[in-house]
């Protein structure tokens, strides 16, 4: 059939899927997947999903779901398997299907599974096929989908209301937790999330299990919902009555594939957490192909001009602020808005620099720092040449008036990623790399919704003649994913370039999630502004509430400043995320530019010993961190378990000695427990001891923090 051979042809030249073909019925390898006439089981040995075929006109759907050791099902009869909106009626797998063929499928990452066609044989579904991959990976109860939609009528359709995985759980929302925003938080009904719920565990309290919620949709096009029956889960994208909406309209013949999603299934667990610290981390760093593992040199201590200069900065500030950075151990200096004449055509500000950047680039790598700089992704001013030239490249409302996506300001104006613009930023940037050697960009401002706005008219992009989308529910989606498409691409030519994604590009307000991870580097997560103690606080609760779920390495979190006379106890909490300070470090005097400089020397040979910045575990027994309390985190590689660093840190808390105890070691290995810097032994135990009885911490000030190594004893 045609339309089969379409989805064949969209699915073997994609750089995610290849596949190797597979005899029907019967079928035995050792690719986790296996099936008979009537039944497709995926089996890793750590997590089994069982899949009834549809035959010449059936159902297709999950019917067993389980852990291995565990043959209790997770699952009760009735799960639509994946369910979409075609032309305003309704699709799902327990629609009637012609089943086509089954495929082996694999991923360059370790996943291994296999890819079903399927083709509509009823009216609501008649015009269209579907293939299904399902991918596991090794040793991980971790089962990955996704979908291809094909168009095989004659006619445009329309599809919304996607759910990748949408599954009916044998237990209802009674006695269950939703744990949503990035797994953190106890939510109690029916729930449906947002862009902050790339991530959600569903809990059985009875039973104690449950499942881990992945929803790797970019930014705002997510939705992850739970219990809106009382028993359903799904994920996938935002329905056409969001804020921000997802519709792709397909033409005929034309394919579109859809974001992953992934569940991590776990039992025997009272604590929902620790299928985040275990195996949603393990699968996320291992599997899932995030940028950051990419990167050969991780920075480790990074400065930035914004605050308190803003936009003034210029050739000689420059130079005196790196000076005194470098004294300060920093290796990656960026400098800020407010270098270029205008935003949209970029060129130098010849008054402030008038020998351009390259002379300043060169005093910063003379000192030892690589270079960055920051751009505005979208935006520029009407008095740009880009903007007069290529007025047809802007965002439109539903009037046909040019508008501005991240805020009220009239000078400048949002340009849209589905068109030419692509290309002129393209080149920019990637112009400013090669000229400058530049190391790191830092891309902002909005491109699609803005973190600052809240009347949803002013989002997206209703532009009717734009290539790539034909309306505004349209262009969200499209608009997110030639983003990460120009990551990719900057990636291509410079690998070691480290792009910083900020949570305005995102959408909202401290946002991250795996599409961001998958394609930048980090992500410039906030901009704290208050002082030490209280914002090295929100720092550390901010690191907390997203990782271990995300990597916390991705984590760019501003504006903690070096002048700050708590500047140690920021960048100690800071060295829980990718450290990044602001302020001015011509304030600090020698002896403290050396104690920051020795941190940063600490934490680059711990980096290079244990490559610490991939990991992050929650240390046993404590929360989020709180006014009043104690609170840390662990930075141990569970992939080698030789060591790695903690931080542990005292928040007015009355009292002045805590026991911290640590997991994700080898419980049978001796480890050595040192302060930084100095090294002094402090204990010497095994993994075990470090678990159930923990290490003595005793701070003396009301607020202060420490960090540790823990070394495994050879």
């Amino acid at each position: 059939m045609t339309s089969i051979k379409s989805i064949l042809l969209f699915i073997v030249f994609s750089p995610m899927f290849f596949f190797m073909a597979q005899p029907l019925p019967g079928a035995e390898n050792d690719h986790y997947a296996s099936w008979e006439e009537n039944l497709l089981v995926l089996d890793n040995g750590v997590v089994k999903r069982e899949i009834v075929l549809p035959g010449t006109g059936g159902q297709f759907a999950t019917r067993m779901l389980v852990t291995d050791g565990d043959e209790i099902n997770m699952l009760q009869d009735g799960s639509l398997e994946f369910y979409f909106e075609l032309d305003g009626g309704f699709v799902s797998g327990l629609d009637r299907w012609f089943l086509n063929d089954i495929q082996l499928a694999d991923d360059s990452l370790g996943g291994h599974g296999a890819t079903v066609l399927l083709t509509g044989i009823d009216k609501n579904n008649g015009e269209i096929s579907v293939a299904v991959t399902y991918l596991l990976y090794p040793a991980l109860p971790v089962v990955r989908k996704q979908l291809i939609i094909v168009n095989n009528g004659d006619r445009d359709i329309k599809v919304e209301s996607v759910d990748v995985e949408h599954l009916r759980l044998d237990w209802s929302d009674t006695h269950s937790w939703v744990m949503a925003n990035y797994g953190r938080q106890k939510r109690l009904g029916p729930f449906t999330g947002g862009n902050h719920d790339a991530l959600v565990i569903v809990h059985d309290i009875r039973d104690r299990r449950g499942l881990a919620l992945g929803n790797e949709a970019p930014a705002v096009t997510k939705r992850t919902a739970a219990f809106l029956d009382g028993h359903s889960i799904s994920v996938g994208l935002a329905r056409p009555d969001a804020a921000c909406p997802f519709r792709k309209w397909l033409n005929p013949g034309e394919s579109w594939k859809s974001p992953r999603s992934f569940i991590a299934v776990y039992t025997n667990s009272t604590d929902p957490w620790n299928v985040l610290n275990g195996p949603v981390n393990d699968f996320v760093r291992r599997h899932m192909g995030i940028q950051l593992a990419a990167q050969k040199v991780k920075p480790v201590f990074v400065y930035n001009t914004w605050n308190p200069f803003r936009k003034n900065v210029n050739d000689k500030l420059v130079r005196e602020l790196a000076e005194a950075a470098a004294a300060c151990g920093v290796e990656e200096f960026i400098i800020d808005d407010g270098w270029q004449i205008n935003r949209g055509d970029w060129e130098i500000d010849r008054q402030k620099f008038p020998d351009g950047l390259k002379p300043v680039f060169d005093h910063i790598r003379s000192l030892g720092m690589k270079p960055g700089l920051w751009l505005s992704l979208t935006g520029a001013e009407i008095n740009s040449k880009v903007y007069a030239d290529h007025p047809e490249w802007f965002v439109r409302d539903d009037d046909g008036n040019i508008i501005n996506l991240h805020g009220a300001g009239s000078r400048e104006k949002t340009a849209c990623f589905a068109t030419g613009w692509y290309g002129h930023i393209r080149d920019i940037i990637l112009g400013l790399v090669r000229e400058h050697g530049l190391a790191y960009v830092k891309l902002d401002i909005t491109i699609a919704a803005s973190s600052y706005l809240y009347d949803k008219s002013i989002s997206g992009c209703c532009a009717t003649d734009h290539p790539l989308h034909h309306d505004r529910p349209e262009s969200f989606l499209v608009i997110y994913r030639r983003c990460m498409e120009l990551f990719d691409e900057l990636h291509r030519e410079a690998p070691q370039l480290f792009i910083d994604c900020t949570f305005e590009t995102w959408g909202k307000l401290q946002t991250v999630d795996y599409a961001l991870v998958q394609h930048a580097d980090g992500d410039w997560l906030a901009n704290v502004e208050e002082p030490v103690p209280y914002g090295s606080l929100r720092v550390r609760n901010l690191a907390w509430w997203r990782s271990p779920g995300v990597p916390a390495g991705t984590l760019v979190i501003g504006n903690l400043t070096l002048d700050d006379p708590g500047r140690l106890i920021a960048f100690k909490s800071l060295a829980g995320t990718l450290p990044i300070m602001l302020g001015d470090p011509r304030e600090v005097q020698e002896e403290e530019r050396k104690q920051l400089r020795d941190i940063a020397d600490w934490l680059r040979e711990m980096q290079e010993s244990y490559g610490y910045m991939l990991f992050r575990q929650d240390i046993v027994g404590w929360g989020e961190p709180v006014e009043g309390g104690w609170d840390g985190w662990a930075r141990l590689n569970t992939d080698t378990f030789k060591g790695g660093i903690i931080g542990v840190f005292r928040q007015g808390s009355s009292e002045a000695r805590r026991l911290v105890r640590i997991s994700g070691i080898d419980q049978d290995a001796l480890y050595s427990v040192r302060t930084a810097l100095e090294g002094s032994e402090l204990v010497r135990m095994r993994g075990i001891d470090l678990a159930e009885t923990g290490i003595p911490v005793r701070l003396e000030n009301e607020y202060d923090g420490v960090l540790l190594e823990i070394r495994r004893v050879e």
